[in-house]
Formats: structure tokens, sequence, C-alpha cells
């Protein structure tokens, strides 16, 4: 059994930051790749970043290359979203998700554990 638990969502005008925060327990990690996925009203879950546990490969969506950062802390099993230069388009559910990358990237569908989600609203 995996628990993921995020924090550190609220509100922020545009232009402000962010971090998420998810902590991971319930099993070792080293051949899981971690990643935020993120849901709008009315929209599809989207992928957001993901990071390799291990090595700490890292992969965004376009959407946020340049202003957002994943990093992980191993000896924490915790792994952070800092959000930078936020736009009122950002404003959605965060969800921190735990699966092989494969999986991971392919589709939310796919995906193996997922945290109940943190809400990141972004004012104009």
């Amino acid at each position: 059994q995996v628990q993921l638990v995020e924090s550190g969502g609220g509100l922020v005008q545009a232009g402000g930051s962010l971090r998420l925060s998810c902590a991971a327990s319930g099993r070792t990690f080293g051949s899981f790749t971690m990643g935020w996925f993120r849901q709008a009203p009315g929209k599809e879950r989207e992928f957001v970043s993901a990071i390799r546990w291990y090595g700490g490969s890292t992969y965004y969506a376009d959407s946020v290359k340049g202003r957002f950062t994943i990093s992980r802390d191993n000896a924490q099993n915790t792994v952070y979203l800092q959000m930078n230069s936020l736009r009122p388009e950002d404003t959605a559910v965060y969800y921190c998700a735990a699966s092989d990358f494969v999986k991971l990237v392919a589709s939310p569908d796919r995906v193996d554990y997922w945290g109940q989600g943190t809400q990141v609203t972004v004012s104009s």
C-alpha cells in the first residue's frame, strides 16, 4: 500500500509562487517515477511534471517549462513542485502520482497511485 499526501496549495496572485510537497510512504520508491498532474474544472487531468526517483531525470509539460521545477528528497521520501510566475490558467487541483515511468507519462489512467489533491488558485 502506498500513501501520497500533498500539501502547499493555496491562493496566489498572478506572477506569484507556490511550492507543493508530496510525502510518500508505504514502500520503497527506487523503481518509481514520481509526478504531478493537474485538473481544472471541466477539463481532463493533465501531466505537469515528473522525476525519476533515482537518477533524478526530470520532465515537464511545455506549458510549465521554465516556470516550474520538480525535485525530490530521497531521505524524506518527498517530492516538491516549485511553481513560479504563476498564471490564472495554472488554476487547478494538483495531484501527486507514483508509477513506473512508462505508465506515468502514457496516461493518467495508467498511474498506480494518487494523492488526494491540493487546490491551487491563481487570481488575475
